[in-house]
């Protein structure tokens, strides 16, 4: 199976943090929190100051839909569930939750795990990143 587009390099490196290390960020004069890292509050604009923040990958799933008709380069994954999930420390990501789909549901717990995101065919880059599980 052949992927429509091939990753960037430099892009990739670029979001090494928030995709391996679910790094992200947090205002110190309004203490908001955002992912994937913001270098401007959007709440107090220039008198903010962010700071990188590590979020320690547990969460809720707030919202779901299970993926039937996937889109190209993902068929040998479907079905799957992709889910919006409230982070604890209070940001909002959505992300595949892995495992058996016929758990996911709105309410339930959710931690990451480190997983293969997708191959740009099979001379082109493996991608991994992170995924979410049913945390039981």
């Amino acid at each position: 199976m052949r992927m429509p587009h091939k990753s960037s390099v430099p892009l990739f490196w670029r979001l090494k943090d928030s995709k391996y290390r679910l790094i992200g960020s947090r205002c110190t004069t309004c203490k908001e929190v955002f992912f994937p890292k913001k270098n401007l509050c959007p709440v107090c604009r220039r008198r903010g100051s962010i700071e990188d923040m590590q979020f320690n990958g547990n969460g809720r799933i707030v919202s779901y839909t299970i993926v039937r008709v996937p889109p190209e380069g993902f068929e040998k994954y479907a079905p799957y569930a992709v889910a919006v999930i409230d982070l604890e420390e209070g940001a909002r990501v959505s992300g595949q939750v892995v495992g058996n789909i016929t758990k996911v549901r709105t309410g339930k717990q959710v931690r990451t795990v480190f997983r293969k995101i997708h191959e740009d065919g099979s001379d082109g880059l493996i991608n991994y990143g992170l995924k979410w599980e049913i945390a039981e």
